[in-house]
């Protein structure tokens, strides 16, 4: 089947087809163009160029879409978030209000394992209606690419359960959906830290493995939680059943995190509040992507990651999300995408690019996702008419975006 998009004011992110992300003074470029049409045959970008240079005839398609002068773009990558849980946490988010850090929480007994007691009490069925429910909203707002992590089990059975969720996901939505074993996001209640450990390394991973749930491995290396010793020995098992690592680091102390990321092929390494800019030489040459979540930094009131800095220094950087029910309940990606501009001094085209195809990156997805190239899937949302493609990290709360296309196919 061919659709044909007709009277786009602007196609923004273009990039050929080999082009995996962008670093340092690449981000700033968004390709675009203006007055555009763009075909799409089965599920896939084929054609793309100026409404002036469409052959004589037109173009024979099974059905036309007129843009009506909107814009084109690729639809959001998010590479973080948490969204398989049960209930929700504003009673913790009362405390913040009261003046309670996110680290005095966690010692209270809250936090995480708030969660995986909310979760433990949930059917793997509700589990996944809850989640859908989230899935689909972001969906709507433009994310066509999707990571998503276990982690509030913290028991084996239920972050398997956490897993199978993920997996019904990934068949049942037109969205991407990228699995992650966060099993090490906290230590369970009734452990010791290294019986915890221990069951993450022994018990966890091998049964992850053997149903093959996670495309990646997960810890939240961060003072009080995991870790550096503990991360190592994490990741080294993790790769014995083929999960490359995605790792929490530097949200609340540098303590090495990033530097064990790294050293043992992190994809990509999250959060980074609190990076020190000697680590940005660690970053510099590996194939890891620094991915900042600007709406952790937002509702907790904490530090931003200096991405203005990283992206100075040569980096590349991803933007997600990190939506989840104690430090980030949004996924709104263009949110992400303003704060990334009005709190971290990103242009927007670095922003959209660090939310596009470097977020693509992120998760390894960014041969067929994360911007309009010929050959890659059909993930794309048209605005309603405005201005600029700047216009959409501008209006940082207007509801821009008007129709979204997944695989080609037009989200209901």
């Amino acid at each position: 089947m061919r659709l044909l998009v007709e009277n786009i004011k602007t196609l923004a992110g273009i990039t050929d087809s080999g082009k995996l992300r962008l670093q340092g003074k690449e981000m700033a470029a968004l390709k675009c163009i203006d007055d555009a049409w763009l075909t799409v045959e089965d599920g896939r970008f084929a054609a793309f160029g100026r409404m002036g240079d469409l052959p004589p005839g037109g173009i024979n398609a099974d059905k036309t879409i007129d843009a009506k002068r909107g814009i084109v773009a690729p639809a959001w990558c998010d590479p973080h978030t948490h969204i398989v849980y049960a209930g929700s946490r504003e009673g913790e988010f009362v405390d913040k209000i009261r003046g309670l850090s996110y680290a005095e929480i966690a010692r209270r007994g809250g936090g995480i394992l708030n969660s995986a007691d909310l979760l433990g009490s949930q059917s793997e069925e509700e589990l996944y209606r809850q989640a859908m429910e989230r899935l689909q909203e972001v969906m709507r707002k433009g994310t066509g690419c999707i990571e998503i992590k276990s982690g509030y089990g913290l028991n084996t059975a239920a972050e398997l359960k956490m897993l199978r969720v993920i997996r019904r996901l990934a068949e049942d939505a037109p969205a991407k959906v990228v699995a992650t074993f966060l099993g090490a996001h906290a230590i369970g209640r009734g452990f010791g830290h290294e019986e915890y450990v221990a069951k993450v390394v022994d018990e966890m991973i091998p049964e992850v493995g053997r149903e093959q749930l996670a495309d990646y491995v997960d810890v939240f290396c961060d003072e009080g939680f995991f870790t550096p010793e503990d991360t190592s020995r994490i990741l080294e098992s993790a790769a014995r059943w083929g999960m490359k690592p995605k790792i929490h680091v530097d949200e609340l102390a540098s303590i090495g995190g990033l530097e064990v990321g790294v050293e043992h092929g992190a994809l990509s390494v999250d959060h980074l509040e609190n990076i020190r800019e000697s680590e940005f030489q660690t970053l510099l040459g590996s194939e890891t992507m620094p991915t900042a979540l600007p709406g952790t930094s937002f509702f907790l009131n904490m530090p931003y990651a200096p991405a203005r800095k990283m992206i100075d220094s040569g980096l590349g950087v991803a933007i997600a999300s990190d939506y989840n029910p104690g430090s980030t309940p949004s996924g709104d990606m263009k949110f992400a995408v303003s704060l990334a501009c009005i709190k971290m001094r990103l242009l927007p085209a670095e922003a959209i690019n660090a939310a596009t195809i470097n977020a693509a990156y992120a998760m390894g997805e960014s041969i067929g996702y994360g911007s309009i190239a010929k050959g890659k899937v059909a993930n794309f949302f048209i605005t309603a008419p405005i201005p600029s493609i700047d216009f959409i990290p501008y209006a940082y709360t207007s509801p821009t975006v008007a129709r979204v296309f997944l695989g080609g196919k037009e989200l209901a």
